[in-house]
């Protein structure tokens, strides 16, 4: 029996249509997979490879040849992230109107054009307008993927997609350090340092491939043409009866209002907020952090790749895990405290190799508490717009924690490897795990709140609704509705 046959015969009323696990339904799971996950990683890798590789291009010449100060470099650091804070709720809000097929590319080609020009600059002053152009171009990519990851996947499948996705982010620091080395190497080339290489080659390959993009990147769930019929009625009937993302629904300014309002889409907001500081100060100052424990350009470059290819293991094992057992917080919590472990390492040895050691500790927990956190809101939040706005500001409050940390690791209070920038490092997991705290205790007794209204057969603290269109409207406040802790 084909697949297509097979899925035709399960009529979504169908009461033998349980948990959508069959044999058919996994080889569904798998086409969307192989159709989303490889080009989506990839765009992500590309980005964070963009946006991070003035790191690798710092220790080999760029400050120096355009005049830049250690404290105009953290200044250009900055600006990336106050664009990039500005546009991704805008772009969000454009991606639900229009279509991921056309705006996922064009979005990777803009910014593709923006780095390579990133090795055009002359001076500080280009660098600082350059990295802003950067900041906006890219802001849309990341929540935009996350959102759309939400219209294919069901809740508890989304969580080991995301994680694969964001992974490309680790491997990007791996790939960056190689390619930095190697591409370093042409420095005197066509009259151009090796940092303009680095940008330049780069930029290209984005470009390339976000050419490529516009015939790979899907469209909405519901008119996928890699899809037949009978595919796409199954998993529109999958999508059904696990969340909201089968429903075709009209953008209303309600649901923004509702994400604005709602405390937990905040928390989720605050708690990317402090696993961000560690995530860009650490990816973006690595290189720095690494020639500062007494190790030539060329070696820090390399030396990076080891740190990031543990993270990149770490997250995919970690969120396994999760997966397996249905459970964030716990593993969000337990990664921020390695994190915080591989800091106190750091802090505390005074060898080159003991201190290594301690960065590949804090690799692994800040890769991979922040793989989790930024699936968590596409699990819980609903309806589609106001997820949509939810996992935009979870990135844009978040990222305003990067622009504290670029700053926070600035020359005049980094004396001793960063000493006090590490400190606060600390104090933002600190915070973090707080948060998680927070959102795992509230939901846990939501959930048994709702568990024993059900249980009673009460409604009357919470409506239950009579309608799709009102269950669509009530969203994650339905009765019905269960989080994942």
């Amino acid at each position: 029996m084909t697949t297509d046959k097979a899925l035709s015969e399960k009529s979504v009323d169908d009461d033998t249509v349980d948990n959508f696990n069959t044999p058919e339904d996994k080889r569904l799971v798998r086409k969307i997979d192989f159709r989303l996950i490889p080009i989506l990683t990839f765009l992500y890798l590309l980005s964070f490879l963009d946006r991070t590789n003035i790191g690798n291009a710092k220790i080999i010449g760029l400050t120096t040849d355009l005049h830049v100060s250690s404290a105009e470099y953290n200044t250009a650091l900055a600006l990336y992230f106050v664009a990039y804070v500005t546009f991704e709720v805008p772009a969000n809000i454009v991606l639900k109107r229009f279509d991921p097929q056309k705006w996922l590319p064009t979005l990777t080609l803009v910014w593709g054009i923006v780095s390579i020009c990133q090795g055009l600059v002359t001076n500080k002053a280009g660098l600082f307008g350059i990295r802003i152009l950067l900041g906006a171009t890219e802001a849309g990519l990341f929540p935009g993927v996350i959102y759309v990851f939400s219209v294919y996947y069901r809740r508890h499948e989304r969580s080991w997609r995301v994680a694969i996705f964001f992974g490309g982010a680790a491997l990007a620091g791996a790939f960056g350090g190689i390619l930095a080395f190697a591409i370093g190497k042409m420095d005197g080339i066509g009259g151009r340092r090796g940092w303009e290489w680095i940008f330049i080659l780069e930029g290209i390959l984005t470009v390339v491939v976000s050419l490529l993009a516009y015939f790979v990147v899907p469209t909405w769930s519901h008119q996928a043409k890699f899809l037949t019929e009978p595919e796409k009625k199954r998993l529109l009937a999958r999508l059904d009866a696990d969340s909201d993302a089968a429903v075709i629904e009209r953008f209303e300014w309600y649901y923004v209002k509702q994400a604005l309002t709602d405390h937990l889409v905040w928390a989720y907001a605050f708690l990317f907020h402090g696993f961000a500081f560690v995530l860009y100060s650490f990816s973006l100052f690595l290189p720095t952090i690494i020639a500062g424990l007494g190790f030539q350009s060329w070696e820090a470059q390399l030396m990076t790749v080891p740190p990031n290819i543990l993270a990149s293991l770490s997250i995919w094992s970690t969120v396994w895990l999760s997966s397996r057992y249905d459970r964030r917080a716990p593993f969000i919590i337990g990664a921020a405290l390695v994190a915080i472990l591989g800091y106190i390492i750091v802090l505390s040895t005074k060898t080159a190799g003991a201190q290594y050691v301690g960065v590949h500790f804090a690799a692994a927990g800040i890769y991979t508490g922040n793989a989790l956190l930024l699936s968590w809101p596409g699990e819980n939040v609903s309806a589609q717009t106001k997820r949509a706005v939810a996992v935009a500001m979870q990135i844009t409050i978040g990222d305003i924690g990067a622009i504290a940390g670029v700053l926070i690791y600035r020359p005049n209070i980094s004396a001793n490897h960063f000493r006090t920038p590490h400190i606060i490092a600390i104090g933002y997991l600190l915070f973090s795990i707080l948060v998680a705290a927070y959102l795992s205790i509230w939901m846990s007794r939501e959930n048994r709140r709702r568990d024993r209204m059900l249980s009673e057969g009460r409604d009357d603290h919470v409506h239950v609704p009579q309608s799709a269109e009102e269950k669509q409207r009530l969203g994650d406040g339905d009765l019905h509705y269960r989080y994942v802790i």
